[in-house]
């Protein structure tokens, strides 16, 4: 820590005067072009100047994203005016003298062999590497780096805005980020223009080059008196030399000017993430190691380099595969400690606590039915029954969880609400259930069992016979719709239990954006979650769906003011769902099959009504109570054999008094009043309920 303070110190007061360096420097650089210089001067200047081109191309490769080195541009510029300053310094000691210092005399005679045909040759090279394949990509990239980043700019400064207006970002962060963004734009703009420098600088250096060449050769031979090969010789290498240095540093700037506009931002640098990547995947390099090898067994190929390369890779990629599943191993490790750990914490023993609202056991010869690679929708189906009720009851299903329990039957199911079992089923695989509903011309054999939903006798019948079955009229249903339907009727029937305050609160929540005025009126100065949720339990137990919040707050609304009661602020939210009601009762013939209650039955309900602070209830003698649910029943069962699905008619006073009694014996039976019958529709009446009370 202590090092790195004292290295961001001395940065700090490097940088402090650097304005008057650079200042001076660039003037420097200018007078070089007009005043000469010595040859041992020059020669400490092209070391400078490879040094920087180096130092530019290792700090492209080390960066994360381009911002960091965002002075790129007019580094670039100054760097080219630099070398071709030396170009004109190194051009007039050249022509003057013979002679350029040391260092282009040895590029000129070390490196290319004293050859200035091999020289020119390497020179040409070099700029059409430079020219065509680095500098015109790197232009072509950062033109059309600097038009998306332009066009880009809109959407993420609504991106900041948004995150800004949600309390995400603070007002500080949110102009560091726009600030990014224009300097993003800034340094990609000035990108497309400073690569134009590269490009001009290898025009440049050929140029020069050619220049020298012909300029030197006439100088040697018109002034000088030397021979023709002697000043070819001479002039040609220095000029060479000259070029090769120029162009090496030259070919250093264009390659960081391609890093650096190809560079895309990352949390390594380039060095980290291209061994990462590209040693990344040990069956790759088992591949190529392969491949190698197979080279060294052609004939007329080298054997050993192929062999050497094909013998490395294919070791590494075993170290590398051998240190990946270590790693994995170690990883894995790591995990089961730290759950193990995780288990061992007090508070940990809460989650024991938590139980699903909804879940279905299967047993394991069920499971291909929940495995989709097996073929199995159960899953599918069970997020259509959610929809479903969400259209039909108006309430959000929690998720099912569905397990394999290895207590149960292979074909057994069941079904949970809160953790306790309240339906059970089986299922037979590979067969069919198949139900008379009132067309079997023809009885066929199978194994008798009873539809888990409704309960209704049905058989199952290999898969083999579906198409008897069919043509004997029976309905067919495969297992994966016997469970869907099953679980349907469940959810319709523990509905009620499925509305917690914490349902209601999101409820209250989505509606406050459109009906603020309805929700705010009514929560929390009037009623309270608690008291909400109950009416919506009320409702819902009784099969009547919520989908309608709005109506059913505003009738809260109105008559919470009056009573507390949530029985009967339950009745009167009824009474405004009205016309929903009687639409869910009509029968296909479009009237409202109904089954009346004698008044001499009304008026002894009427009487036997008590309401305590537990509810309200009927307080009837057993006997008679029994009697009249005998009644109801019959009447009920009557109007079913005519095929109608008839309701109880009584009226409000008795309504929920009635529901009461029969909630246990009869949950199915629908009881409603005279007002939640709409104006527009049509009761008829297909039954009566006549039982004379004695005494």
């Amino acid at each position: 820590m202590s090092t790195q303070l004292k290295s961001s110190s001395l940065v700090e007061r490097l940088a402090s005067g650097n304005d008057i360096v650079i200042v001076l420097g660039v003037v420097l650089i200018v007078v070089m072009m007009i005043l000469p210089l010595p040859p041992l001067f020059l020669d400490i200047l092209l070391a400078v100047n490879i040094s920087l081109a180096l130092l530019v191309l290792l700090l492209t490769m080390s960066i994360t994203e381009p911002l960091q080195l965002s002075v790129f541009p007019s580094l670039l510029l100054i760097a080219t005016l630099f070398r071709l300053a030396l170009n004109v310094s190194s051009t007039r000691l050249i022509l003057l003298h013979g002679f350029a210092g040391r260092i282009i005399e040895a590029f000129g005679n070390f490196v290319v062999g004293g050859n200035y045909v091999v020289g020119f040759v390497v020179f040409l090279i070099l700029v059409v590497i430079q020219f065509v394949v680095i500098t015109k990509g790197a232009e072509r990239v950062a033109e059309v780096a600097a038009r998306f980043t332009l066009d880009a700019m809109p959407g993420k400064q609504m991106s900041i805005d948004a995150d800004l207006n949600a309390g995400l970002i603070t007002d500080d962060e949110a102009r560091r980020r726009r600030r990014d963004i224009e300097r993003e734009a800034d340094f990609y703009g000035s990108m497309d223009g400073a690569s134009k420098f590269v490009k001009g600088d290898a025009i440049a250096g050929i140029i020069i080059t050619i220049i020298n060449i012909l300029g030197g050769f006439a100088i040697g031979v018109g002034q000088q008196g030397l021979a023709l090969g002697e000043a070819l010789q001479r002039y040609t290498l220095l000029t060479v030399g000259d070029g090769l240095v120029s162009q090496i540093p030259a070919l250093l700037i264009a390659t960081a000017t391609g890093i650096i506009i190809t560079r895309a931002a990352s949390d390594n640098s380039m060095g980290v993430e291209l061994t990462q990547q590209l040693f990344s995947d040990a069956k790759v390099l088992r591949v190529a190691g392969g491949v190698l090898m197979f080279f060294a067994l052609i004939p007329g190929l080298p054997v050993l380099p192929f062999l050497l390369l094909g013998g490395a890779t294919g070791g590494f990629s075993h170290a590398l595969h051998k240190w990946q599943v270590s790693q994995a191993m170690a990883q894995q490790q790591q995990v089961e400690e730290a759950e193990l750990e995780e288990t061992k914490r007090p508070e940990n023993v809460l989650n024991y606590l938590q139980l699903d609202r909804i879940e279905l056991e299967i047993g394991y010869g069920l499971i291909p039915l929940v495995d989709a690679k097996q073929g199995g929708d159960l899953l599918e189906r069970v997020t259509m029954i959610r929809r479903q009720m969400a259209l039909e009851m108006g309430l959000v299903i929690p998720p099912v969880r569905i397990r394999d329990n290895l207590q149960l039957a292979p074909g057994a199911y069941a079904i949970k609400v809160k953790g306790v079992v309240v339906a059970e089923g089986e299922l037979m695989p590979n067969h069919y259930l198949c139900m008379d509903s009132g067309g079997v011309v023809e009885p066929i054999a199978g194994i008798e069992t009873k539809e888990p939903a409704f309960g209704l006798p049905a058989l199952w019948v290999p898969a083999s016979g579906r198409q008897e079955a069919e043509i004997a009229g029976y309905t067919v249903v495969d297992p994966p719709s016997v469970l869907a339907t099953h679980l349907t009727e469940i959810i319709r029937r523990y509905a009620h239990e499925l509305v917690g305050r914490q349902e209601v609160k999101l409820l209250l929540d989505g509606l406050r954006e459109e009906y603020g005025a309805v929700v705010d009126e009514l929560v929390p100065n009037v009623m309270t979650l608690g008291e909400i949720q109950k009416v919506f339990q009320n409702l819902l137990r009784e099969g009547v769906s919520i989908r309608n919040p709005v109506t059913i707050l505003e009738s809260l609304a109105d008559y919470a003011p009056v009573t507390k009661d949530t029985d009967l602020l339950t009745e009167y939210v009824r009474e405004a769902l009205a016309r929903q009601i009687s639409q869910s009762h009509v029968h296909s013939q479009g009237f409202i099959p109904v089954i009346t209650l004698d008044p001499g039955i009304e008026d002894m309900v009427a009487q036997a009504i008590q309401h305590t602070e537990r509810g309200t209830f009927v307080n009837l003698d057993p006997k008679d109570a029994g009697h009249l649910l005998d009644e109801m029943a019959k009447a009920w069962e009557k109007a079913s054999a005519q095929g109608y699905q008839a309701v109880i008619l009584c009226s409000p006073a008795i309504r929920l008094a009635l529901r009461r009694l029969t909630e246990r014996a009869l949950p199915s039976l629908p009881i409603i009043s005279y007002n939640e019958i709409a104006h527009d529709a049509s009761a008829q009446a297909v039954g009566m309920v006549t039982w004379a009370h004695e005494g």
